[in-house]
């Protein structure tokens, strides 16, 4: 009898074994997703009236050290001639991911973006970012990263004149999809 409470109790300790090592199909997505991904991201800023499309974009996603579906990290739009100061803006960022939809919210901006019917593997990143009711198709691929404290984070660094204070009266405002369908 004695014997068979050791093997018992040795399977149930193999079992729990196994149970606690399984990761969810979340963690496994955020454990994919970690890294910095560059390509075209379909977004537009306008300011002062005018409209600029970003010439690619590159996110940086970090994970939190405890859980795999959420994390801070860096979202850059890089512009070919912008006028508010710098060829990019730069926000920090959080992200989860909840039953396989990867949220992403801007600090800086205090903005939420859904991304859906995605595709992802160790090299690609492929889908559609909801913007409130906008549909916006993307196409990144995985690249090594930046410096990301080489970038000035927010309006306040944008525009700055001779005396270090701020020369333009407003943001440049991010949008998502084809700036000529508006």
């Amino acid at each position: 009898m004695k014997k068979l409470s050791t093997y018992i109790v040795m399977l149930v300790m193999g079992l729990a074994t196994f149970s606690f090592s399984g990761c969810t199909e979340d963690q496994l997505i955020g454990m994919t997703l970690e890294g910095t991904w560059r390509g075209d991201m379909d977004i537009y800023h306008t300011y002062g009236g005018k409209t600029y499309e970003a010439s690619w974009s590159e996110i940086c996603f970090s994970s939190d050290a405890f859980r795999f579906t959420q994390g801070t990290g860096y979202w850059l739009d890089q512009y070919s001639s912008s006028p508010w100061g710098r060829d990019y803006v730069a926000n920090h960022i959080t992200w989860k991911v909840l039953n396989e939809v990867i949220y992403v919210h801007f600090e800086e901006d205090n903005y939420n973006i859904e991304i859906h019917d995605y595709s992802l593997n160790n090299n690609r990143f492929i889908g559609t970012i909801w913007d409130g009711g906008t549909r916006v198709d993307f196409n990144l691929y995985k690249v090594d990263s930046p410096n990301w404290n080489n970038y000035y984070y927010g309006w306040d660094y944008y525009a700055k004149g001779d005396n270090g204070k701020v020369a333009a009266p407003e943001p440049p405002v991010r949008h998502f999809g084809d700036p000529d369908k508006k």
